[in-house]
């Protein structure tokens, strides 16, 4: 198997963050601790939103941790997919709706 620069084994450390900074560690987690509650949005459709969000900024460990999740909660992987297509649309059109701010500075550079 070829190594890759993140190692899945890390994910395992996340924890170890408050080492360095026990407060802001703590803080962190008991903040994340307190998203992922059941509240008006389901524990399930917390999770989705989570692997959804995880695709668009990239984090192989929160894809890991958030497909791993997800299939604990009974997600079905059409579901799973359908909520990367969603995460991949919004940011798509946050790059495109961007080209409106360039058409304005062209136009405003070249009048």
């Amino acid at each position: 198997m070829s190594k890759t620069y993140y190692d899945p084994a890390d994910l395992r450390k996340f924890g170890d963050i408050t080492e360095w900074s026990e407060e802001l560690g703590d803080k962190f987690f008991d903040y994340y601790s307190k998203v992922f509650e059941e509240g008006s949005l389901s524990a399930r459709e917390k999770s989705l939103i989570a692997l959804a969000v995880s695709h668009v900024v990239q984090c192989p460990y929160c894809i890991d941790a958030y497909t791993k999740d997800g299939l604990e909660r009974g997600i079905e992987k059409e579901e799973m997919m359908e909520a990367v297509h969603v995460g991949a649309a919004i940011k798509s059109g946050a790059t495109l709706v961007h080209g409106v701010q360039m058409m304005n500075k062209y136009k405003k550079l070249s009048m």
